[in-house]
């Protein structure tokens, strides 16, 4: 007799939640301050003007304003800067 109990589906689905990495803003897009940029492993973007890098590796914005990427340098590093925007709101 088989000492093995046949076991399926109840079994399975421990899997891990997926990293969810890349892009999350695009150049030209108006951001918030604290809105995430980039979410990476290691660094495939580097922080620029007004961004800063999170413990994991995560770019997120200082400041609200307009995200622009730039390729330059002697390693041809990408850099992500966010330009601020100057508020045209009517005072009342």
């Amino acid at each position: 007799m088989a000492h093995k109990k046949g076991v399926g589906s109840s079994r399975n689905g421990r899997d891990s939640q997926s990293q969810r990495r890349g892009v999350k803003a695009f150049a030209g897009q108006l951001v918030t301050g604290g809105s995430i940029l980039v979410r990476q492993c290691g660094n495939q973007h580097w922080a620029g003007a007004n961004v800063d890098e999170g413990r994991d590796g995560t770019l997120f914005a200082k400041i609200p304003g307009v995200v622009q990427y730039e390729q330059r340098g002697r390693r041809n590093r990408r850099y992500v800067h966010i330009v601020p925007v100057e508020e045209t709101g009517s005072s009342n």
